[in-house]
């Protein structure tokens, strides 16, 4: 299973990104997918979920900003990312649940700075 994440970069603050998560390599499908984030200094921390049956989870830190969506015939999952603050700044990785099986992406850069 191979997951590549694309969409990062810089945004000024209050600005929006979309990124977006394909996967290849599916046999049996996904559980769940998600976005985690991790910071500099900090440890990786769970952004967004979404259940194959669309049930969705967010940090307290981004509810209302963000938003997770999936395709889960393509395999896809994306993140729109508004009102983004120079917080939100980090290395944001893909990840998906495959039955007890965890993926992860490389992961994609987010700069907010003005």
């Amino acid at each position: 299973v191979h997951l590549v994440e694309s969409g990062g970069g810089l945004v000024q603050p209050g600005g929006s990104l979309r990124l977006s998560c394909a996967a290849s390599g599916i046999i049996f499908g996904f559980n769940a997918m998600g976005w985690y984030r991790q910071a500099p200094g900090k440890e990786r921390e769970l952004v967004a979920s979404i259940t194959n049956g669309g049930t969705t989870t967010y940090s307290d830190s981004v509810k209302g900003r963000f938003t997770i969506s999936s395709d889960n015939a393509k395999f896809t999952v994306n993140l729109q990312m508004n009102s983004l603050k120079p917080e939100d700044t980090a290395v944001y990785y893909c990840h998906a649940v495959s039955y007890g099986d965890n993926y992860w992406g490389e992961g994609t850069l987010v700069t907010v700075s003005s």
